[in-house]
């Protein structure tokens, strides 16, 4: 299992890297990213088996994960104070976990109409 150092540039490069290795030779991916810094940083080298394609800005319904993370901040995230990046992390992993043990919710949040229609 690939662990990433952060979300940043570097680790963008770390996954981009560990992700065109197992592209076969004769495949191109199309990698969708959200609008994130480090997607499109100039320093980020995009392997030449990969091309990324930038959702525009604020657009949930082709980006799901996007309401996933509202679902987590309205019910278990909004306004609480904590005392330091481990307390954050904790309070994030019991939501999504939370999240998990609710049967169906997952789907309901991400499955958009056209994403329904999409064939493996």
């Amino acid at each position: 299992m690939l662990i990433l150092p952060d979300a940043n540039t570097a680790g963008m490069q770390v996954f981009l890297d560990a992700f065109a290795a197992t592209i076969a030779e004769d495949e191109h991916v199309a990698l969708v990213v959200d609008g994130a810094g480090w997607h499109g940083s100039k320093t980020l080298h995009v392997p030449s088996n990969i091309t990324l394609l930038a959702l525009p800005p604020y657009c949930p319904e082709l980006n799901p994960v996007e309401r996933v993370w509202l679902y987590l901040k309205e019910r278990f995230l909004s306004l609480r104070l904590h005392n330091d990046y481990n307390d954050i992390v904790a309070a994030t992993s019991k939501a999504c976990k939370r999240l998990c043990r609710e049967t169906g919710r997952l789907t309901s949040l991400t499955s958009y109409p056209w994403i329904m229609k999409v064939k493996p």
